[in-house]
């Protein structure tokens, strides 16, 4: 599994803490220095959705006036933006074959990564 998060995130370090109790191995990244490719951006798109993946409440978000672009964005000209700027992602994004979560939600995770042991 690969993680995409950032240390100082409360909720990336929930989602870490989720994974860790159930014994799953990750690959961690630092979503700001390394951000997801575009096939796993792809993927997450396709699985939430594009307004799913912005970090609505990050600083560079609101400093790009993200929300009057988005509209009017295509799909590409988003995965290109999000691979070139993690700090507009929403994290964590966890990764694994053909399943990802966007952000944390300890149900969703339950569904996802499995209960635990």
């Amino acid at each position: 599994m690969k993680f995409y998060g950032y240390n100082k995130c409360g909720t990336c370090r929930k989602a870490k803490s989720d994974l860790d109790g159930k014994k799953i191995a990750y690959e961690e990244f630092d979503i700001t220095e390394t951000p997801p490719s575009k096939a796993v951006l792809k993927q997450a798109m396709k699985a939430k959705g594009m307004r799913k993946l912005f970090n609505t409440s990050g600083v560079q978000y609101k400093e790009l006036k993200m929300k009057d672009k988005i509209a009017s964005m295509t799909e590409a000209e988003a995965v290109d933006l999000l691979a070139s700027n993690g700090r507009l992602l929403k994290r964590p994004i966890a990764v694994d074959k053909d399943r990802i979560t966007v952000g944390f939600d300890a149900e969703e995770y339950a569904a996802v990564w499995g209960k635990g042991k």
